[in-house]
């Protein structure tokens, strides 16, 4: 009898031990702007995640650890430590400013923890910065604007005047369409780069691009600047003598309506737009309207599939820091966006990048998309894994 009680309690103890590892949270930081210029975007990014992971059932799967950056890099240096020092966090998912990326990026590499990165597209990330350690799912600024450069000059446009936000992003949005353009043949008759998040009058900058005389004008904004900027670009009335193109953040569906009908005739170029005609993004878009009463963005769909790739990576096996950081690379799906794919040489995503027009349909703002550039990658630039 003695026996039988041992042994009972052994293989008690195995099952228990059994269906502690079997179920083990995988402990998940999402470090994300809650506050100032680019809290709705983190909102909408973490909107996404959450999505994907209850669309699949596996809420119970993850520990989620929330923290702001406030779209500061030291504090989000100061709150990726605390992730992963005090929380002991698996993988880190998020970041949205380049700059906080590039002030977190040696501590990520350093401490050999996962970062899914699902938003900033700070080209050195996955360029002569890289790291086995850092995977992202959104883009790279160069992604984005070397092919719309291209595209304007196809369509005939010659001189272009540039305007953006005076930090990391806004200068490599712009350096990336700059360079297709010029390339291709193209001239910059003129640039400027406004105070970021402290620039409320436009008008000046406005101004001097008209006096230029180019052919149109390139920007990149995002948040509540790309708002600002569209309404003042609208009220100069420059639409039918200025043409206005742009990376795709600056008439986001996110924000589009806010905007009004002075967003009606600017044509970007972005990664997903909610129009998408196919299974996947149908399904997406179903979805997210049940449950967030609106159509998704681009950071939505980033924040969906930071899940996907995580939650594909444990599929593969992975349950720890390492393990996932070989894994993630590795996961490849079709996304509402299209199919994409990890570049192994440079661990930023491949995928397609849709030029597009914001025009009304039954009086509503929505996105017509003019031509679509199929699996655009990055070249290394200078990575080495």
């Amino acid at each position: 009898m003695h026996k039988f009680f041992t042994t009972v309690v052994i293989a008690a103890a195995t099952l228990v031990g059994t269906s502690q590892y079997a179920f083990a949270e995988t402990k998940v930081g999402l470090l994300l702007p809650r506050s100032g210029t680019y809290a709705v975007l983190g909102k909408e990014i973490e909107a996404g995640f959450n999505l994907a992971v209850e669309q699949a059932d596996r809420t119970g799967e993850f520990k989620i650890f929330n923290e702001d950056t406030e779209i500061k890099p030291q504090v989000g240096l100061a709150k990726a430590r605390k992730l992963v020092l005090e929380n002991e966090v698996d993988v880190i998912v998020g970041i949205v400013s380049s700059g906080v990326l590039g002030a977190i990026r040696d501590f990520m590499h350093n401490a050999k923890v996962p970062l899914i990165v699902a938003n900033a597209g700070n080209n050195e990330a996955t360029g002569k910065s890289c790291s086995p350690y850092i995977t992202r799912v959104s883009f790279s600024s160069n992604q984005l604007n070397r092919p719309i450069g291209k595209w304007m000059f196809d369509k005939g446009i010659r001189k272009v005047y540039t305007l953006a936000p005076d930090y990391v992003a806004g200068h490599q949005m712009i350096d990336g369409f700059t360079d297709a353009f010029t390339r291709a043949g193209g001239e910059v008759v003129g640039r400027e780069f406004t105070p970021f998040g402290k620039t409320k009058d436009f008008g000046p900058y406005l101004a001097k691009a008209k006096a230029a005389k180019p052919d149109a004008i390139f920007v990149f904004y995002a948040g509540g600047e790309a708002i600002s900027f569209v309404k003042q670009y609208g009220s100069f009335g420059l639409s039918k003598e200025l043409p206005l193109y742009s990376s795709g953040f600056l008439t986001s569906p996110l924000y589009v309506k806010a905007e009004g009908d002075a967003a009606i005739g600017i044509v970007a170029s972005l990664h997903y737009v909610p129009t998408l005609d196919t299974p996947e993004n149908k399904e997406f878009v179903e979805a997210f309207i049940a449950k967030e009463g609106r159509s998704p963005s681009e950071y939505a769909v980033q924040g969906y599939d930071a899940a996907k790739l995580l939650m594909g990576a444990a599929d593969a096996g992975a349950n720890d820091r390492a393990s996932l950081a070989e894994q993630l690379p590795k996961v490849k799906y079709v996304s509402p966006r299209g199919p994409v794919e990890i570049d192994l040489a440079t661990n930023n995503i491949i995928q397609n990048v849709y030029v597009y027009d914001t025009v009304t349909n039954g009086g509503e703002l929505t996105q017509k998309i003019l031509d679509t550039l199929e699996a655009v990658q990055d070249a290394p630039n200078g990575c080495t894994m």
